[in-house]
């Protein structure tokens, strides 16, 4: 027998046996982002079950708050510094119901089930596993050490950003201008698109681009600009999903080309001696704990 063997078979017993909290009584804030990451499961769940009543409307709209929540966890963990390993582990189950899951589903039933030999339901299927991908791939790269610019990057398209794109056939047939159903060849195709993001390298804008402190200045036009939104999509809530998607998939590129600018410039200088810092490239605000990418 491998004598590496038993010491193995007892360092993964030992894993297996070791808390996700430290102390035997968890401090009530503890507990707060994870209570937002249980809402935004409830929220991805209910939204197939709107999706199989045929209440699509209310399915996009819980896809929109779970999103929604999916940012608000992770940044009040941060505020309360609340990050646990439990809930990194909620909210990557979460995120693959609420944003591969639930859309895949609201699709196969609004427009990919007619698709001959189940074709609609392996497209389904595909973008639900991209976003699974995707997730597992974010949660490896926790240790990846990158410069500090990338974290004002995501690697990919964020999952919650995947998911509210992929409805954007559903917010073209609720706006009325024309059939969007009668191609479902064209909306299969949109959605294995939209999994190939997911699982890609090409560089995203992330919202730490807004950098965690902003102007004195811009405070009351933020919360203008916020109240409006709000407004805009209670609403015209088809015609603002559309804008607000077809605005960040053109963002696309321009991401990209920045990037790639910024790769071509020269590192700068480090002093002899200096150590090497390890920088995260953001902090997840779903998983609650820094990575070396950021999704949502």
């Amino acid at each position: 027998m491998d004598p590496l063997l038993p010491r193995l078979e007892d360092e993964e017993r030992r894993r297996r046996h070791r808390l996700l909290f430290r102390h035997n009584k968890i401090p009530v804030r503890m507990l707060v982002p994870n209570f937002f990451t249980l809402l935004s499961l409830c929220a991805g769940l209910t939204a197939i079950r709107m999706a199989i009543e045929l209440r699509y409307e209310l399915a996009i709209a819980l896809v929109v708050i779970a999103a929604l929540l999916d940012g608000v966890d992770g940044r009040l963990a941060r505020a309360l510094k609340a990050q646990s390993r439990f809930g990194a582990e909620l909210d990557s189950l979460a995120d693959f119901v609420n944003f591969g899951v639930a859309p895949a589903v609201i699709l196969f039933i609004w427009g990919l089930g007619g698709l001959p030999r189940g074709f609609g339901w392996i497209v389904a299927l595909v973008f639900a596993l991209a976003t699974g991908l995707r997730l597992a791939r974010f949660n490896t790269m926790l240790e990846v050490e990158k410069p500090k610019w990338q974290s004002d990057y995501f690697t990919g398209m964020p999952a919650p950003a995947g998911a509210i794109a992929v409805l954007l056939p559903l917010y073209l047939d609720g706006l009325g201008l024309f059939d969007v159903r009668s191609w479902p060849w064209l909306i299969a195709l949109f959605t294995a698109g939209m999994a190939a993001m997911l699982v890609s390298t090409i560089p995203t804008f992330s919202g730490k681009l807004l950098g965690e402190r902003i102007s004195r200045e811009f405070v009351l036009p933020i919360f203008v600009g916020v109240a409006a939104l709000v407004a805009l999509l209670v609403t015209y809530p088809y015609g603002t999903l559309t804008l607000v998607t077809l605005l960040y998939l053109a963002a696309i590129p321009v991401s990209y080309r920045r990037f790639e600018q910024k790769m071509r410039e020269p590192a700068p200088h480090t002093p002899a001696g200096a150590e090497a810092v390890r920088v995260p490239e953001d902090t997840d605000p779903v998983s609650q704990i820094p990575v070396g990418e950021t999704k949502h």
